[in-house]
């Protein structure tokens, strides 16, 4: 029997590292925030350690977001942009939150019709609310887009910076995470794969919907390899009530039973 325990200790070892990998619990689904609102959909990006948080009317075009992430220094900046020409930074429809000078939290929005030129300015799209938010070395932005009627799906991208010069939020890192900070919003299968209540919607990662109201855990708020939206708390009960077989399992072998 003693040959046995080792085995049987490492493979189930083995069993509950995979069971508790990320892919069957989002972060996204965790997270809360402080104002009243609420979105159906969230998704952990794949990169900078940033959430979407979602919401996406196909009767009006709108989309309403909450986006989150820390910025490289405390004093630094988060974006996060829609493009409607491309998948890169140049075209980008960008909404970027900073501290000001006074400690205050602004978003503004900037065209950046190149590298070379990145304006504060109005975007291609409607924007009829905006707001952000700063704690503990997290920033958030929250606002309402007004997209082009009947859109399907958008190129999404977003950003962080260590320092912002002046009002003026200066040049982001060009690591591999920063360079891989693009993903595509499927607003289609966010929306139509239930009534009401949509799963999230497609981006590099597996996504999720945003906790129920009803829950315990709300989302409320003005937060990819491709995946199939997964339901959190169902496959974590599932995994949890494996996870007591397996320690039985093991603990059988070790105590010689």
């Amino acid at each position: 029997m003693a040959g046995l325990q080792l085995p049987a200790l490492v493979l189930g070892v083995s069993v509950m590292v995979m069971l508790i990998s990320p892919s069957h619990s989002l972060t996204c689904t965790s997270q809360n925030f402080t104002n009243s609102k609420l979105y159906t959909n969230c998704t952990d990006l794949p990169s900078l350690r940033a959430y979407l948080h979602w919401t996406y009317n196909p009767t009006n075009s709108s989309l309403s977001i909450a986006f989150i992430a820390p910025p490289a220094k405390p004093d630094g900046w988060i974006a996060w942009a829609l493009n409607p020409t491309g998948a890169g930074m140049a075209g980008a429809q960008a909404l970027v939150a900073f501290k000001q000078s006074n400690g205050s939290m602004s978003v503004n929005t900037y065209n950046i019709s190149s590298y070379s030129s990145i304006v504060q300015s109005k975007i291609a799209f409607e924007v009829p609310d905006k707001s952000a938010e700063y704690s503990n070395g997290t920033m958030k932005i929250f606002a309402t887009l007004t997209l082009p009627a009947n859109s399907s799906s958008m190129n999404q991208v977003w950003q962080v910076g260590g320092s912002v010069t002046n009002g003026f939020p200066d040049k982001h890192e060009f690591q591999p995470a920063n360079l891989n900070a693009k993903a595509t919003l499927d607003l289609v299968k966010a929306t139509s794969q239930s009534n009401g209540t949509t799963p999230a919607g497609t981006t590099s990662r597996t996504d999720s919907p945003a906790p129920s109201p009803t829950s315990g855990t709300t989302t409320p708020g003005g937060s990819g390899g491709s995946g199939s939206a997964d339901s959190g708390a169902i496959s974590m009960i599932g995994n949890r009530n494996f996870v007591f077989f397996v320690i039985c399992f093991v603990a059988s072998f070790v105590l010689g039973f």
